[in-house]
């Protein structure tokens, strides 16, 4: 079977638009069924946009009405008539100059719906700088009063690929964040500790103020 494009992203839509077992749906993405399972229970891919497989051609509505008849049937991929996408070259990302209008209202959606992004990532999405994040971020924007949240993938400003890869990003990073917090917090309180005295350290009240031989010699 061919490779399913972004298949944790359509295993989200499969696992939330229809009644597919975790089996089908982890045979056709090539996702492990325990990982669809935790998709399901809101553990893994939280926050993530579901794609829709249909509307790009990788399967049908009638494909997916067949697996829901019959949990034993596999489903199949479509086949695809276009060329495969052309991996696009690393370095700025070129916007459009009719669409860099609309790179605000991408900005204000990003920071409303992901404000786990950093905004040198929300920058990268959009094309746009951080400085122009940061005004919008705060509010000192020139044309502020006009700038309304709108998905940025709507808008045609970046893909969902792109989108959720950077969501996932920052999601690793921050459970990174928090691991190194908590294990920060843990050491301090371990040094924190009084050190417990050993039985060589305990001083007998009765031997603690008694005279050397000496003392009682010259006295």
């Amino acid at each position: 079977m061919s490779q399913v494009l972004m298949p944790k992203a359509t295993a989200v839509w499969l696992v939330e638009n229809t009644t597919l077992t975790f089996d089908q749906i982890s045979t056709f993405t090539g996702l492990h069924p325990l990982e669809v399972q935790a998709i399901a229970d809101g553990e893994v891919a939280g926050g993530m946009t579901g794609l829709d497989p249909t509307t790009n051609g990788q399967l049908t509505k009638e494909e997916i009405k067949r697996g829901e008849g019959d949990s034993t049937v596999r489903l199949r991929l479509s086949p695809r008539d276009i060329p495969p996408p052309i991996a696009r070259s690393k370095g700025p990302r070129y916007t459009p100059v009719a669409k860099r209008q609309d790179r605000p209202d991408a900005i204000a959606w990003l920071l409303k719906v992901h404000p786990e992004l950093l905004d040198v990532q929300v920058a990268k999405l959009v094309g746009s700088t951080k400085s122009t994040v940061q005004s919008v971020r705060d509010r000192t924007h020139w044309n502020m009063q006009n700038v309304r949240a709108r998905d940025p993938v709507t808008l045609g400003l970046c893909t969902l690929r792109d989108l959720n890869e950077a969501v996932d990003a920052s999601r690793r990073r921050a459970a990174r964040d928090d691991a190194a917090r908590k294990k920060g917090a843990a050491m301090a309180t371990v040094e924190a500790e009084p050190e417990t005295e050993t039985a060589d350290q305990v001083v007998d009240p009765a031997e603690a103020d008694q005279p050397e031989p000496e003392d009682i010699r010259n006295d």
